[in-house]
């Protein structure tokens, strides 16, 4: 059992994690745009979802196997099972968005601007935690919050200020972490009133937005050069399943506001191999507001934590 005031050792550990956590944040957006030219976002983004399902299988087996069953021992009546299974399906949708917006912006509007955009994801979490469960902030997170959507705007305007150079483009990017936020909020719910573990929440969570994923390219038609996308797809859904692992590991040992921290400069990483693998030229207003994100959702990670202390 961890204890909660952890000792050097778990701390060296649980920062080591997170900082696997950070390279491998920052090498996703380079697979996703290493992809051959012409082939579908979509198509790709429904490949990774299933190769992250893949690769999720083997844990969600070995629970069952070993009589951790989770959500298969829940008890209530036929109400609470038909609310688990909503959410399930809101968030898997959820999430199948996510990833197709993750896709789509990262060659939309580039791998760097794209990755800023997604690391301001404290600033989406707090906006729905003030909307959906009404929980106050103070002061100096109000401010940050500010501080973060006024450097959103310099960075969706290429360092203009001018509303006409923000692209749809980069209002997908910051989709995601709108996306992610909501169903996060509705998954912590989940995790503290059923019994539903980790592992399972990933295996489900990929499962339905593959189905949804598949199911608006069959629709669609969209399905692309699938054969030569295909090895891109499973080294980015490996890595995205690895970064979830790594990541609960991670707040094994550390706390989360801790473990965000260490992870927050990981479009740096990005900037960095895109330039080196990807021939991306990095703007110097991309390393203003990348500076200023991290600062700010840095503050606000450090702000979060002291209320908590505080309560």
């Amino acid at each position: 059992m961890i204890s909660s005031h952890p000792n050097r050792s778990n701390t060296g550990t649980g920062v080591t994690f997170a900082f696997v956590c950070l390279i491998i944040l920052g090498t996703l957006p380079v697979v996703s745009n290493s992809r051959p030219p012409g082939t579908s976002a979509l198509a790709f983004a429904f490949f990774l979802s299933v190769w992250q399902l893949i690769f999720s299988l083997p844990l969600f087996i070995h629970e069952l196997i070993s009589g951790r069953r989770g959500l298969f021992d829940m008890g209530g009546g036929s109400r609470e099972r038909g609310r688990v299974a909503a959410v399930a399906v809101v968030t898997g949708i959820m999430f199948g968005l996510a990833t197709w917006c993750y896709v789509l912006s990262m060659e939309k509007a580039g791998a760097v601007s794209a990755s800023i955009a997604i690391q301001t994801y404290p600033l989406f979490a707090i906006l729905v935690e003030m909307v959906l469960i009404r929980q106050g902030k103070s002061f100096l997170e109000l401010a940050l919050t500010l501080g973060l959507v006024l450097d959103l705007y310099y960075l969706g305007t290429g360092g203009t200020w001018q509303l006409a150079g923000i692209s749809v483009w980069f209002l997908a990017a910051l989709g995601v972490p709108l996306l992610w936020s909501i169903a996060h909020v509705l998954i912590r719910e989940e995790l503290t009133t059923t019994p539903i573990t980790p592992a399972q929440v990933t295996f489900f969570r990929v499962l339905l937005s593959a189905v949804f994923l598949g199911a608006v390219m069959g629709g669609t038609g969209d399905g692309g050069r699938f054969i030569d996308t295909m090895p891109y797809a499973a080294a980015m859904g490996c890595l995205y399943y690895l970064e979830l692992l790594v990541w609960f590991y991670a707040v094994r040992h550390i706390n989360i506001s801790l473990a965000s921290a260490v992870t927050t400069p990981w479009p740096a990483v990005t900037m960095v191999l895109a330039a080196l693998f990807l021939g991306d030229k990095i703007q110097r207003y991309q390393v203003t507001a990348f500076f200023i994100a991290a600062g700010c959702v840095g503050a606000l990670l450090a702000a979060g934590a002291a209320r908590n202390r505080a309560r």
